[in-house]
Formats: C-alpha cells, sequence, structure tokens
C-alpha cells in the first residue's frame, strides 16, 4: 500500500509508528446516529486520509456565528503578529495557561505552526480568556490541514460554535472550572471505589480532579487523542467526561493495593496516562467509556450552570494569577553576573548553561521576549555524559567579520583566519555586536519572561524551560551548534542557579 500523504508538518517516521494506515478511504454515511457508532467503532481510525476528509466535513457542518474568521483572515494576519520570529521561538498566548504544545508526531516545522496559529487565534478571539485544551486541538487539527491557514479556520469554527446545546471547548476559567467541579461529581456517583482512593491519597482531591482536562489533551498519546477526538467531534463535550472517567476507572484497578511512584497523585496519574497503551488499548478504553450509563445530556448542562453560579456566588470567576516561579527565579538571579543555570530532569539526566549576562537585562524590552547575553554564553551536558556546547562563532569566525570602526580597529586580529588553532578562536568575551553576522540566529544567547526561560536560539532552542519550571525541551540550535542536551521533552525535578558578583558592586 501506498504511504499516506502525510503534510509536510508531519515526522512520517513517528507517525508511521504511531498509527498504521490501513483503513477504508471513502464514507458515504449521512445518517447522524449511523455516523456515532462508526466513530465509536474508529471506521476511519486506521486511514489518514479519510480522517481528514471527516473532519472537514464535521467541522464544516458546525453551527458559528456569523463573523467566523476563515483562511484568509489567517493569510493576512500571521505576518503582521509573527513578524520576524520563527515558530519555534514565539511564546504561547497567556490563556492556554502554560500549557505545552504536544508533539503528537509533529516535526519542528509542525510545532511552531501550532504556536503561530494559536497567536492568531488569540488576536481574533479576545473574548477567549482561557482554554488550556487548545493546543492539543489545533496540533492534531494539523496532520489533516493542508496549510496552516486551513487549520487555523478549522480551530476558529470550533471555537465559535454558536449551537447554545452543543458544547465543544472550554473558553472561560470559569466554564472550566465548573467543568472541574461536574467531573469531580461524576467521578463521586460512577467512579466511587477511584473517589475513595483520591480522597485517601491526595491532600485535596479537587486539584486531582482539576486535571482532568490535561489526562486527554495533552498525556493521552496521539492514538488514543484522535480516537476520542473522532467521537468528540460527532457527539460533544459529555465524550470528553466519559473517557476521562473510564481512565479513572483504569488507573484505579491497576494502582488499587499498590504504592503510589510519587507523593503527588495527579503525577501519578498523568504518568499513568501517558504510557497507558502499557494496560489498554484505545479501543478498549472507548469501550469501557459507553459502557458507563451517564446522566443525560440535559442533566449534565443543569449540573454545569449550578456548578457555574455556586462559584460565581463565592466570586471566582477568572484565574488569580500568582507570581510563576519563573519570576521568581529571575528576582533570585538579578543583580548577579554570570549565573550558572542546573537542571535534573526526572529521568536522572543533568544538563544546564553558563550565563554571562545579568538577568535583569530581560526588562529592556519591555515586557516582550528579547534576546541578550554575550558569547561567553555556553550550555552542557553532565548527565548521562559530559559535553560542553560553546558560541558556534568561537570555533568559525570564519562565519563572520569584526565590526569596522574606530572602537573595534584592535578586533582583526582576533578573528583573521579560520583556522581551528586555540590561538586563533575569537574571544568569548565580545558580544555579538561586535561582529557582521550573517543573520542573528546565532546570536540569540538568553531570553525570558513570565512565561517561559530560553537558552540558545535559531531553528531551535537549546534549552526552553516553561514559566512554572515544571517541563521542558531541548534540541539543537544555530547558536551553540548543540545536540539535545538530554531527553528532547523531558520533566523537571530540580532547578538550581548560582549567581557572582562583582565584589566592587557589592
Amino acid at each position: 500500500m501506498d504511504a499516506p500523504g502525510y503534510n509536510c508538518f508531519v515526522d512520517r517516521d513517528r507517525m508511521d509508528a504511531a498509527i498504521q494506515d490501513l483503513g477504508p478511504k471513502e464514507l458515504s454515511c449521512t445518517d447522524v446516529q449511523e455516523l456515532k457508532q462508526l466513530a465509536r467503532q474508529g471506521y476511519w481510525a486506521h486511514s489518514y486520509a479519510l480522517r481528514g476528509k471527516v473532519y472537514q466535513r464535521l467541522i464544516r457542518d458546525i453551527p458559528c456565528r456569523t463573523v467566523t474568521p476563515d483562511a484568509s483572515v489567517y493569510s493576512d494576519i500571521v505576518g503582521k503578529i509573527v513578524g520576524q520570529h520563527s515558530g519555534s521561538s514565539l511564546p504561547l498566548p497567556e490563556f492556554v495557561d502554560n500549557t505545552q504544545v504536544p508533539s503528537y508526531c509533529l516535526n519542528p516545522q509542525g510545532e511552531g505552526a501550532v504556536r503561530k496559529i494559536l497567536l492568531c487565534i488569540a488576536n481574533q478571539f479576545p473574548d477567549v480568556s482561557f482554554c488550556p485544551a487548545l493546543p492539543a486541538v489545533v496540533a492534531l487539527l494539523l496532520h489533516y490541514s493542508m496549510d496552516e491557514a486551513e487549520c487555523f479556520e478549522k480551530a476558529c469554527r470550533i471555537l465559535a460554535c454558536n449551537d447554545p446545546s452543543r458544547k465543544l471547548i472550554d473558553q472561560s476559567f470559569l466554564a472550566f472550572e465548573s467543568s472541574c467541579m461536574t467531573f469531580g461529581d461524576l467521578v463521586n456517583k460512577y467512579c466511587q471505589a477511584a473517589h475513595k482512593l483520591m480522597v485517601a491519597v491526595s491532600e485535596d482531591v479537587l486539584q486531582v480532579y482539576a486535571d482532568w482536562q490535561r489526562w486527554l489533551f495533552g498525556e493521552l498519546p496521539l492514538s488514543y487523542f484522535s480516537r476520542v477526538f473522532d467521537v468528540f467531534l460527532v457527539e460533544g463535550y459529555k465524550v470528553l467526561y466519559r473517557v476521562a472517567l473510564a481512565i479513572l476507572k483504569f488507573f484505579h484497578k491497576v494502582r488499587a493495593g499498590q504504592p503510589l511512584e510519587s507523593d503527588n497523585v495527579k503525577q501519578d496519574i498523568r504518568a499513568f496516562v501517558k504510557d497507558i497503551a502499557k494496560t489498554v488499548s484505545p479501543e478498549k478504553l472507548l469501550e469501557k467509556a459507553f459502557a458507563i450509563r451517564l446522566f443525560s445530556r440535559k442533566e449534565i448542562q443543569l449540573l454545569q450552570m449550578a456548578n457555574e453560579k455556586a462559584l460565581k456566588q463565592r466570586g471566582i470567576t477568572v484565574k488569580q494569577k500568582s507570581v510563576s516561579l519563573s519570576r521568581r527565579f529571575f528576582l533570585h538571579c538579578e543583580g548577579h553576573e554570570p549565573t550558572v543555570l542546573l537542571i535534573k530532569t526526572t529521568q536522572k539526566e543533568v544538563c544546564g548553561a553558563y550565563l554571562s549576562t545579568d538577568w535583569a537585562e530581560r526588562n529592556k524590552f519591555g515586557g516582550k521576549l528579547g534576546f541578550f547575553g554575550t558569547g561567553e554564553c555556553f550550555v552542557f551536558r553532565l548527565q548521562p555524559e559530559v559535553q560542553r556546547y560553546e558560541w558556534v562563532v568561537i570555533k568559525h569566525p570564519e562565519l563572520t567579520r569584526p565590526v569596522s570602526s574606530e572602537n573595534t580597529t584592535s578586533l582583526p586580529s582576533l578573528c583573521h583566519s579560520a583556522s581551528p588553532d586555540a590561538s586563533d578562536r575569537l574571544s568569548p568575551f565580545l558580544a555579538a555586536r561586535h561582529f557582521n553576522l550573517p543573520s542573528k540566529t546565532e546570536s540569540l544567547f538568553m531570553a525570558g519572561g513570565n512565561d517561559c526561560l530560553i537558552i540558545g536560539g535559531g531553528g531551535g532552542q537549546a534549552l526552553y524551560i516553561d514559566g512554572d519550571l515544571n517541563r521542558g525541551r531541548t534540541g539543537h540550535c544555530d547558536t551553540f551548534n548543540n545536540q539535545p542536551l538530554c531527553s528532547e521533552n523531558f520533566l523537571i525535578a530540580a532547578v538550581e542557579a548560582w549567581g557572582f558578583q562583582d565584589p566592587d558592586t557589592q
């Protein structure tokens, strides 16, 4: 059989390993009840091309408000919003609440495209204030879109649904919180054994249930999430409750009577969902989900409304902003130059960076994410083996030439030769402004904001740490010409920062 027609955003090798393309190529069904059964059975689950056609049809038929942004709007605005930034270096909109973009077998171009689409959605939907599920939705839809603009249009139609009886995705903190309360109510009624376990092992069971959407939109592997999304597009929000309840039932079945793997049951459930393939197939997960005799759609809507009313009475309508861990990190580091950053992952890998410049320099960009630092910066790996990556220009002075000016007359002697001899290497104590670089991608040393911390840029990032210092990713970047410093996507077990001060400034 010919290989499926993946678009330019998909990592073909990873996709072939994740989902085999062996299914039918056409769907003639028009009856809603029959379509529901086909979705549950996974009729198009093993046909990449057919799933794309079905998504196109189902999303096209969503009733939307009159003015809904389409592909042409994306083409008009993307350049103004993204500017000259590469997709991978773009910050995520505030409404995703530091949720990371799941890889879902996307290549770097695809992961960058998701960020661009999310920023354009934020521009067109100022009323969307809290939507942590959206990165996963956009990442999946990108698989089945011809280009970024088409993916943008599909996501916009899901957000713009104006059928009051057809809830698709939470778009405010109030809606999200009431959904979490509703899920807790459903667990108490339909998963009593699991609920007793949660109460016994967690300090705040409501915090555990508040994580339920993350199980689906982020932790579930692609082959599972896509099956859930197939049915979700046909049947709506109630499907999400069903699947989350089924996940909790399987978690209880596997873990009942066993010691938890950590002191944090939330982390244990996330780990279980991420590795759910060890326990149950997508088919068995959905079978369990639809075996639950759940409340009717109307009863769930009434429960949701009652929970929203209770939240409003308590004055909880928006998420209270706390000082992010990254902001506290900067507060501790500011005034120190240089600093050394050390990261230990949950896989016991250790990596980090030597950073030449005071983190206070980030404030000169007026709240926007901007790079600063000098060629003294370097990144390194300590475990499992030691490796150091310094500024690419130091080892390869042929990449540049010194700026010709009265203040740099001594610089030519530092970079007159491309010889790798140590005597000819560039001085690392020079800022990038001293050189005419062919592009700025070789001088993106360090950047930081409330949402993230970035070391090394250009074609990727040597280190990206989220605003909660919880998750990170690593990859090749032009500035340090490095290999990944640890697992490409990682969870952080510990962060340390060592700062130094000039005694003359103390």
